[in-house]
């Protein structure tokens, strides 16, 4: 995301956490890849042993199929209409796409990323994800909705909170393990949220897998941590971050 007259990306970011007593880890990274640091990375997700990545910024976006361990872009497929891409979710068979102002998102052929389908929803799109019936889909607010793939009608809506404060700026989403992950835009914190009750029970701090000085050149070109794939034939989470030079393996905290 960038900041656009109009657009939930207009506000600050949260002062969160807002309570010392929301557990805080910091993962450690077991293992790294090369990462292309010019991609603005909106979404990540692992389905079958492939990891797929959607990128941002107008007139570049796309939705990628990528080799993990060496950064190599084997397919690659433009946004429609050079629009602003942003999260993506696989569910039953399909691969979904947002886009972030225009109310319409892709559906791509997991195979060869050939655009299938379209979809429709109202306000902004920002992260999505799926526990494998339902999506979920951020909007830069603190409300995640719970969508119907058939019909993307939505479901049920999740307030997101911690200590009893509304959580704003909810971004790239990710079901692990029956919580929903959220990165929060322009900070290092992802969020881990019980999916039923809205309440974040816990915080990861990424700010430490990147060196002072890759933080530092990728916060001058406007990057920030984005980006949680969990993968769970392999039990592991990767992590990156928009224009960040590597992608990392973290363990999952209990």
């Amino acid at each position: 995301m960038i900041t656009a007259t109009g657009s939930n990306a207009e506000l600050a970011a949260p002062a969160v956490p807002f309570s010392a007593r929301t557990p805080m880890v910091r993962p450690v990274a077991l293992h790294r890849w090369a990462h292309d640091a010019d991609a603005y990375t909106q979404g990540l997700l692992v389905h079958n042993g492939r990891l797929y990545e959607g990128t941002g910024l107008e007139g570049r976006s796309e939705m990628r199929y990528v080799m993990l361990r060496t950064g190599e872009i084997v397919l690659r497929t433009p946004t429609p209409d050079a629009a602003f891409g942003e999260g993506i979710a696989v569910v039953r068979g399909r691969l979904y796409q947002l886009t972030w102002r225009r109310g319409r998102g892709a559906v791509y052929s997991l195979d060869s990323l050939r655009i299938i389908d379209s979809v429709r929803y109202d306000g902004e799109g920002w992260g999505l994800t799926a526990d494998g019936t339902n999506l979920y889909l951020s909007d830069g607010t603190s409300r995640i909705r719970v969508i119907d793939p058939a019909g993307f009608a939505v479901t049920r809506v999740i307030d997101v909170t911690e200590a009893g404060m509304p959580v704003r700026f909810l971004n790239e989403l990710e079901w692990v393990r029956g919580e929903l992950w959220a990165n929060v835009y322009k900070t290092n914190l992802i969020a881990r949220i019980n999916p039923a009750s809205g309440v974040i029970t816990g915080w990861l701090d990424v700010s430490e897998l990147l060196s002072l000085q890759e933080r530092t050149v990728a916060s001058t070109r406007g990057g920030t941590a984005n980006g949680i794939a969990y993968d769970a034939a392999t039990n592991r989470v990767l992590l990156t971050g928009k224009l960040w030079p590597w992608l990392f393996e973290v363990a999952v905290p209990k």
